[in-house]
């Protein structure tokens, strides 16, 4: 069974100059790929009429399915609907049932409908409307010869709405591929190169129907083993096996065999296990607590992060000794233990993680160098420290110094240390 090749388009000017990050055709491709359509090519294009009409003829030779988002707002450099309606030689025409709903929202809010926004309930009538319950302008499915192009919002709630709600089911009416599965095995501890000579000779068994790659991100490596098949039970079994085989091998630098990042891996040790958590930070400024409550419900284990940036911040509320920081400095094993036990003490919490460090680009010293940074663990029983070097610029090692602490505290809870 051939599987499907789409192209996503993604328009707007903002793109291209780095204004806005592109984060559309990642969840569309996500989308997609769940349901066996491969995605072949994610382009980016400015909004003017030229640039969308290349990249469509370009694209329309390579694929069976063109998904654009962006440009179809009430603005004058919205252009994608009456573009489309050209390329698919329609007619605009009002959609009543968009028009009500456009309406609706702004009777809702109590502002008056302008003419540029009933525009917006204009819609080629050679196309499929896709509702957007989530804003004005609504989503529009095309077909020629055979090939579908979908054309959806740019902001992102909007778009998603109409792709679950709208779009992914009529592509799952309309294409019929192979199977795409996915399996996981997520890492810490030895980079790629190490975790490939130590999995070669099982790599180098894997059928043509399953690949494996190797996905490093800051200290981190995650193993994706991809097959494609038709029957869903057998093609399970089989990654499963090889999954199984390669984090057997690879033994303690396992962390989960779920594509989950650092943050959610944490906090779902803490809550099945019954356990609290906190934070002291200092160079990570709140960091590491921004991405533990990046994850619904982690008030269950949570209590709190005590930035003690400044160091009578770490007196007063930590209880640091002064001569403790006036001996060996914010940066230092020392202040680190002094800092966790504070934590335990104040936030009340099982396990706790404390953190100081110099990030850069200056602030270093010739006793303590730039990307220095000292982490210390503790419950009730135990205190354990550990010196991290970061060799980055400032934003990429305080990202660092988060996750790798979310680790060192994961590990500690659950005794892998």
């Amino acid at each position: 069974m051939a599987n499907i090749q789409a192209v996503i388009i993604t328009i707007g000017d903002e793109l291209l100059i780095g204004q806005t990050i592109d984060t559309n055709s990642a969840w569309i491709a996500q989308r997609l790929n769940e349901q066996g359509i491969d995605v072949v090519r994610r382009v980016a294009v400015g909004d003017t009429r030229d640039a969308i009409l290349t990249a469509m003829d370009e694209e329309w030779l390579k694929a069976s399915l063109i998904i654009l988002t962006g440009g179809l707002g009430p603005t004058s450099d919205d252009i994608t609907k009456p573009l489309l309606c050209e390329y698919f030689g329609g007619t605009l025409k009002v959609d009543e049932r968009v028009l009500e709903h456009l309406k609706d929202i702004f009777s809702k809010r109590n502002r008056p409908v302008l003419e540029r926004n009933l525009k917006q309930a204009e819609v080629p009538d050679n196309c499929k409307v896709l509702f957007n319950l989530m804003g004005t302008a609504p989503g529009m499915w095309f077909v020629k010869n055979g090939k579908i192009v979908i054309s959806l919002p740019g902001v992102p709630n909007e778009m998603k709405h109409i792709m679950q709600e709208e779009a992914l089911p009529r592509l799952k009416e309309t294409f019929k591929s192979d199977l795409i599965i996915h399996r996981n095995i997520f890492t810490a501890g030895e980079g790629e190169s190490n975790i490939a000579e130590k999995i070669q000779d099982i790599e180098a068994i894997l059928p043509a129907h399953i690949k494996l790659a190797f996905l490093p991100d800051g200290g981190f490596v995650r193993l994706r083993l991809t097959g494609r098949g038709v029957d869903l039970k057998s093609l399970t079994s089989e990654l499963e096996t090889h999954q199984k085989a390669i984090a057997d091998r690879l033994g303690k630098i396992v962390v989960s065999l779920e594509d989950h990042p650092i943050e959610q891996i944490l906090g779902e040790s803490a809550r099945k296990n019954g356990l609290t958590i906190g934070l002291a930070e200092s160079c990570t400024g709140g960091y590491i607590g921004h991405y533990v409550t990046q994850v619904a419900g982690a008030s269950a284990y949570f209590m709190g992060s005590i930035v003690s940036y400044d160091n009578k911040v770490k007196e007063q509320v930590l209880a640091v000794k002064p001569e403790t920081l006036s001996t060996y400095g914010a940066v230092s094993e020392e202040t680190v233990r002094e800092m966790v036990t504070g934590a335990l003490r104040v936030l009340n919490v099982d396990y706790a993680l404390a953190v100081s460090g110099v990030l850069g680009p200056d602030g270093g010293t010739d006793r303590v160098k730039v990307g220095t940074v000292w982490m210390a663990v503790a419950n009730k029983q135990e205190t354990i420290t550990k010196e991290f070097r970061f060799y980055y610029d400032r934003e990429r090692n305080k990202e660092m110094a988060a996750k790798n602490g979310m680790l060192f505290l994961w590990k500690f809870m659950n005794g892998k240390l």
